[in-house]
């Protein structure tokens, strides 16, 4: 089914909404997506980056930023960008100021790497257990086992992560736990088998992503807090063996019940497993995301989902569900996506060579 212009501009992706503090004209949302044009050394976004965020900033829209590292230990990769330095922070507000000149909204995704990092940019890799990436090909550093001093650490470094997240401007900051980065590995029985209160049962293995999250929303509060998730996805060893769906209907309870009033939850559909496409023969008959949103719904907490949506089918999702529709890889390539999707004009095709190089091609350009 075809949705003309006329009717997309009243239709529900277009209408506006609340997530906890931030107020959007439209649920179109720019999806976090790695892009690795820091510099190295630094940390620092690059110049480049500026324009980036802020082609593709449209009044009343919500951007996520790529993620970003709270501290140097959680480095997972070379030229991502961090918020823990002065000079991080200055270009991270010229960023949001960018983005808000344009009536845009903006917040910082948080994340640390874990057992995946690269161990090239990295002096020690963290886990919550001697337990390396089963995919194929994947790196197999060693792996330092995180220590209840190193958690603790952690925890700190995020809170002053989302301090900075403050400083910088941000309108919130969504905090990844998903696809595998280290606070999804230790909610996850295949890459946790501590013995220690970080393990074993759920409420043990929520312990720290919970202690991250209700110590960030004490200093900046859950008004501006998501949570990503990505319950069913395989990326980089995950998904759990048993019951995904019961894990995650679990682990967003308690989330909801420690957060009220958090601003939304993010959560990566079923078909998508990291920046690829899931393999359907993977996912199960209960591989569905419609009972967590139910219960986002009780307790009026947005729901995003992101993965691999075209046009058509995010309008008629959005009309169905209601839903904020996340898109990245066509943001890649149309930075005027949100206006493209509102009068049916065709897209600029991605390219997904350029999607982690260090240039201005197929970033600005």
């Amino acid at each position: 089914m075809t949705i003309n212009p006329p009717e997309a501009q009243q239709h529900a992706l277009f209408q506006p909404i609340s997530l906890g503090g931030i107020h959007l004209k439209h649920r179109v949302v720019m999806a976090p997506m790695t892009r690795l044009r820091a510099d190295d050394e630094t940390a620092v976004p690059a110049q480049s980056s500026i324009t980036y965020y802020e082609q593709r900033a449209t009044d009343g829209g919500l951007i996520i930023t790529e993620g970003v590292v709270p501290s140097a230990e959680g480095k997972g990769w070379h030229h991502s960008p961090g918020i823990w330095s002065k000079d991080q922070i200055q270009t991270w507000k010229k960023i949001v100021d960018a983005v808000h000149a344009k009536g845009g909204k903006i917040v910082c995704q948080l994340f640390a790497a874990g057992r995946v990092a690269d161990p090239t940019c990295t002096s020690v890799v963290y886990a919550p257990s001697d337990m390396n990436d089963p995919t194929p090909g994947a790196p197999k550093p060693p792996l330092k086992v995180m220590t209840v001093e190193d958690i603790k650490r952690s925890v700190s470094d995020f809170v002053q992560g989302a301090k900075n997240c403050m400083k910088a401007g941000f309108d919130g900051v969504e905090l990844h736990s998903a696809n595998g980065y280290l606070l999804d590995q230790f909610v996850q029985r295949n890459s946790n088998h501590r013995a220690d209160e970080y393990g074993g049962s759920l409420a043990n293995r929520l312990r720290f992503p919970l202690e991250v999250f209700t110590s960030v929303a004490a200093v900046i509060g859950s008004e501006k807090i998501g949570i990503r998730i990505s319950p069913f996805s395989t990326f980089q060893g995950m998904r759990d063996p048993h019951d995904p769906l019961g894990l995650y209907m679990a682990c967003i309870k308690a989330v909801l019940d420690a957060l009220p009033g958090l601003a939304y939850i993010h959560a990566v559909m079923p078909r998508v497993s990291g920046a690829t496409d899931q393999d359907p023969d993977k996912l199960g008959e209960q591989d569905d995301l419609d009972p967590i949103r139910q219960m986002c719904r009780e307790r009026k907490v947005a729901f995003i989902v992101a993965g691999g949506f075209k046009r058509e089918e995010a309008l008629e999702f959005a009309e169905k569900n209601g839903d904020l529709v996340a898109f990245g890889r066509y943001f890649t390539s149309n930075p005027d996506l949100v206006a493209r999707i509102k009068n049916n004009w065709p897209l600029v095709q991605y390219n997904r060579q350029l999607f982690y190089t260090q240039g201005t091609e197929g970033y600005t350009e």
